[in-house]
């Protein structure tokens, strides 16, 4: 393992994750850990890390190239986590994910190249290679399908891909590309499906469920996620690019009705919305190459036992997220789905 690790987004949900999963299995490890504490970033979930001698956290925004190449010096690999994620917030506003995405990826490849890091790791994601066809089941994204985003926050996230291989190509930087398929699992923002869903849930309110809730998607446990990134990070070959995923596809209405039993809820808890603009249909990954070539696969994410841990610690822990769903988030909540028109239900037996 490398002996000093920056990694970029660390107080984001994957981020947390995998910062934590660093220090638990990398003792030895010094990680560095770039946050500009946006509104998804949250110091707070890393608090008792502070007087920990092998963690530092720095304050910092990823477009900042002199503070990049500071930060830069002495580190043996880069794992880049910082990035604008939410699809529909680059529907409203399309410009932070150009700035953060891209410009942001960008300083840090140059910083990267100037200070030549041993290995680099770009985390990406399955979004970039657009939508599937529900009526095609056997199909997969694989590592050579064509990259055909969809929305703006993918379009954000594919250029950045290609400026990593760029840099792998042009200037020899050592790095590498995951994309994973979605996350699930503890200390994820509540703009995102499984925590808004929950959380709402124990409020007693209403999920706002897209269009007919028959878009599929692969989920994966935010664990296996990590573990497969310290994989590539450690063993994976230089330019390539690994697939992550669990084989574990849902569609929106089977994930949100699983969701519903948990909690004890019935479907009157379901308000159907007007869909989102361009919205994928479906996703699904082949992760076969990372199987075959560096012996991961995904062990924490069988369902449904994954998805009631995940349920259990947003239980257990609703001083976390009461904090976050009040103030600017509340506003960004209520413009985006308490006034957007009512879709038609789906059937009980959809």
């Amino acid at each position: 393992m490398f002996a000093k690790l920056l990694i970029t987004g660390g107080c984001g949900f994957i981020g947390t994750n995998f910062v934590r999963h660093v220090r638990r299995s990398r003792p030895h490890t010094h990680v560095v850990n770039v946050d500009v504490l946006s509104y998804s970033g949250n110091a707070d979930n890393l608090a008792d890390l502070r007087d920990d001698p092998r963690y530092t956290f720095v304050h910092a925004d990823i477009c900042d190239a002199e503070r990049m190449r500071a930060l830069m010096t002495g580190v043996h690999a880069v794992v880049h986590l910082a990035a604008e994620s939410h699809v529909d917030r680059s529907i409203l506003d399309t410009r932070p994910f150009i700035r953060t995405n891209v410009l942001g990826t960008q300083t840090l490849l140059d910083a990267a190249v100037a200070a030549r890091v041993r290995r680099f790791v770009h985390v990406s994601t399955d979004e970039v290679y657009g939508s599937l066809s529900l009526d095609r089941p056997e199909l997969r994204f694989h590592e050579d399908s064509p990259i055909r985003p969809n929305s703006p926050y993918a379009a954000s996230k594919a250029a950045s891909d290609m400026l990593v291989r760029a840099a792998h190509h042009t200037f020899g930087l050592d790095a590498c590309i995951t994309r994973c398929s979605n996350n699930f699992g503890p200390y994820q923002f509540p703009e995102k499906v499984i925590p808004l869903f929950v959380t709402n849930l124990l409020e007693g309110k209403q999920v706002p469920l897209y269009g007919d809730g028959l878009n599929v998607r692969d989920w994966i446990h935010v664990e296996d996620h990590c573990e497969a990134i310290l994989a590539v990070l450690e063993r994976g070959k230089a330019g390539a690019v690994y697939n992550i995923g669990a084989d574990n596809e849902r569609s929106n209405l089977e994930l949100t009705r699983t969701l519903l039993h948990i909690l004890g809820k019935g479907d009157e808890f379901i308000r159907h919305v007007e869909d989102r603009l361009g919205h994928d249909r479906r996703y699904a990954i082949d992760s076969s190459k990372i199987a075959r070539e560096l012996d991961w696969r995904a062990t924490r994410s069988a369902w449904p036992d994954a998805l009631f841990s995940t349920v259990n610690w947003y239980v257990k822990n609703t001083d976390w997220w009461r904090r976050i769903k009040s103030g600017a988030y509340r506003e960004f909540h209520d413009k985006l789905y308490e006034n957007r028109p009512v879709a038609t239900p789906v059937r009980a037996n959809a």
